[in-house]
């Protein structure tokens, strides 16, 4: 049975996208079965492509998440998925007030704490930054799914 694993930020268009994109990659090229998605706690962007610099960014970086269409996060998501990596704490926060129970509590994390245990860090949001934000997020995001893509091996 494949694990499904749900990417989570704050909008649904810039980093959870890329971090959607990118695990469906390397899972593909590793031969690895799973159902990912992407969501933001925040339901703004609703039906929204992928913000057109992440977009420009992932595909200088050979990725397409111009497929991906935001949606807002659902309590029923605690459910459905078997992981829920969030882009930071202010994320893992809303998604916590929705869980109902300790076994949804446990799926939730912050996607760094693949690849920075106990430190608490986020994937910054390059909303609001230049450019260079984008790749930032980008290499943060691809070194963490590498080291899930060997958790879930």
């Amino acid at each position: 049975m494949s694990k499904k694993i749900l990417m989570v930020c704050l909008g649904n268009i810039c980093r959870s996208p890329v971090a959607d994109g990118m695990l469906r990659k390397k899972a593909a090229e590793a031969g690895i079965d799973v159902i990912v998605d992407s969501c933001g706690t925040g339901g703004w962007h609703a039906g929204e492509s992928p913000d057109p610099r992440s977009q420009e960014n992932a595909r200088a970086n050979g990725l397409d998440i111009s497929s991906l269409r935001a949606r807002q996060f659902r309590p029923e998501d605690l459910d459905e998925f078997d992981m829920i990596f969030c882009m930071d704490r202010s994320n893992v926060k809303d998604v916590l007030a929705q869980a109902e129970n300790d076994a949804q509590r446990a799926k939730v994390r912050l996607l760094l704490d693949l690849t920075h245990p106990e430190q608490d860090k986020e994937v910054p949001d390059p909303y609001y930054g230049g450019d260079r934000g984008f790749q930032t997020v980008h290499d943060l995001i691809e070194e963490a799914c590498e080291v899930l893509i060997e958790e879930l091996r």
